[in-house]
């Protein structure tokens, strides 16, 4: 065997493991619901786990086994609709705020579903001559998975904090720890480089690397904490339409926002509902749950500003913290999972930080070819930026030029709040 094939086999091996590996852990994630958990679909932004799963499955079965194995056959003509999101060119798809309807196919069909193509893919993958294009398709898919992983988390704790009985994802405590850090961090006005290279994975939506021009800013060392947007709220801060953006104060008047989603004040006392359960406001921890109408009237009350997503990106590559946040994670992950923010001093991996900046593509934006030319470009227009991951981001899946991008009225992610100021 030559060195070639050697090193190819031995890629082939790393990405059968990684990948069962990934698909593993999204099942894992379901294991601490009931059945009855899986279809429930509260809101339209909001998927039941069940089709996360199914959706996480058709995507491989679509994108390379359907358009690359020889002789391959579906394990179900019906699901090639039911579990297509939004690509358009791969033909017809259920709606997104319908799928919560569905009692069938159930949740033990979905699981055979998802171990039929587990099987069909590890032995193309073991015995077909897999060229860099397809090795390519499998490495966005596997961050695809993990970007479901998060949503998966984002929609359980959606559907179980509309529950009045407040039932528990995993039992565990929260640590508090706060660490203070320095105020501020100041950056000088100049030409810096923003964007991914090409040398590890990323999304076509964060190349090509390019240069920006920022002038000089400071940016807050701590998130946001949950204490900070009390003190907003106690001094009136959804009442003061001068705060607030147009769309946002109508959006907050029509919905009748005056609080964090997740907040609940029970006999005068503020609560907040988490994956850990119903607990008291913790109010050295970072706040979250907050949308970018909230953040930016935050911002303006105090004086401050949201962040661009370029300068967002140029304090999360010059943090110091990379190696003690990267051990943390890696103790977490060893010991119990932790599925709410706890330090407000952390640069990143806490809550995702809204910016300032429209959603759009780089200089020279490509997006990907064929059926994934839908994956990312599609949806530029009328979103927002956020950077800096969030407690269910996996950590291999995590780099500071992702880009996370939602409209300004969502709050159901794990987004909370860093300010910037210019100096």
């Amino acid at each position: 065997m030559s060195k070639q094939q050697l090193s190819r086999n031995n890629k082939i091996t790393h990405l059968i493991a990684e990948y069962l590996r990934i698909r593993a852990r999204s099942t894992a994630l379901c294991e601490r619901l009931e059945v009855e958990d899986y279809t429930v679909q509260p809101i339209a932004d909001v998927s039941p786990p069940k089709w996360h799963l199914g959706h996480t499955t058709w995507f491989f079965e679509e994108v390379i086994l359907v358009k690359h194995m020889v002789d391959y056959s579906r394990y179900h003509q019906g699901y090639r609709t039911l579990f297509n999101s939004y690509y358009k060119s791969a033909g017809a798809h259920w709606l997104q705020s319908q799928r919560g309807e569905l009692s069938r196919p159930t949740v033990s069909e979905i699981m055979s579903y998802r171990n039929y193509v587990d099987k069909q893919l590890v032995n193309f993958l073991s015995t077909a001559e897999v060229d860099s294009a397809i090795l390519s398709l499998l490495e966005i898919g596997l961050h695809h998975e993990q970007q479901h992983q998060e949503l998966l988390l984002m929609d359980i704790k959606y559907i179980l904090g509309c529950n009045p009985l407040s039932p528990t994802y995993f039992e565990s405590s929260l640590d508090n720890t706060h660490i203070e850090t320095a105020p501020w961090r100041s950056f000088d006005e100049g030409m810096y480089e923003i964007g991914a290279t090409d040398s590890s994975f990323a999304y076509d939506n964060e190349k090509p690397k390019h240069k920006s021009y920022n002038y000089a800013f400071a940016m807050s060392e701590q998130l946001v904490t949950n204490g900070e947007y009390l003190d907003f709220i106690q001094d009136g801060g959804y009442d003061r339409a001068e705060l607030w953006l147009s769309l946002g104060w109508d959006w907050s008047n029509d919905n009748k926002i005056g609080h964090p989603l997740y907040w609940q004040k029970i006999d005068n006392e503020w609560y907040e509902f988490t994956l850990h359960g119903l607990m008291p406001l913790a109010l050295n921890l970072p706040v979250t749950h907050i949308s970018y109408f909230e953040a930016d009237a935050f911002a303006n009350w105090k004086g401050k500003r949201l962040p661009t997503e370029q300068e967002l990106e140029v304090y999360l590559s010059a943090s110091s913290d990379l190696e003690r946040i990267s051990n943390i994670k890696t103790q977490s992950a060893k010991s119990a999972d932790i599925f709410h923010p706890t330090s407000s001093d952390m640069p990143f991996g806490q809550v995702w930080c809204w910016s300032k900046s429209h959603y759009s593509g780089y200089p020279g934006y490509k997006p990907y070819q064929g059926m994934l030319n839908e994956y990312n470009g599609k949806f530029m227009c009328n979103q927002f930026v956020l950077r800096g991951g969030c407690v269910a981001t996996p950590s291999d899946h995590y780099r500071h030029s992702y880009r996370n991008f939602f409209a300004p009225h969502q709050r159901w992610m794990f987004s909370g709040i860093r300010l910037a100021k210019d100096i």
